[in-house]
């Protein structure tokens, strides 16, 4: 299964390739999909892709529904 993910822009390399972080680790993303993304900006990340831009309240949501199922799944486990 894939999934894309709400990550932070923290650096442009190049002309549409980035640097996105979650959660302390760092990725290396393609913006050819989100050219105008900037720096500081919430995007979704699929497959090394950034494909849509979020304002900052619709990424902590979707953020902490990953934490809620991350839970739920610890329970689970438990």
């Amino acid at each position: 299964m894939c999934l894309a993910v709400p990550m932070k822009l923290i650096k442009i390399v190049e002309p549409l390739k980035g640097v996105s972080e979650l959660e302390g680790t760092k990725y290396d993303i393609d913006l050819s999909l989100t050219p105008d993304a900037e720096v500081g900006e919430y995007l979704i990340v699929h497959a090394g892709y950034s494909i849509e831009k979020l304002d900052q309240k619709e990424a902590d949501a979707r953020l902490k529904l990953f934490d809620d199922m991350a839970e739920l799944y610890r329970e689970e486990d438990s």
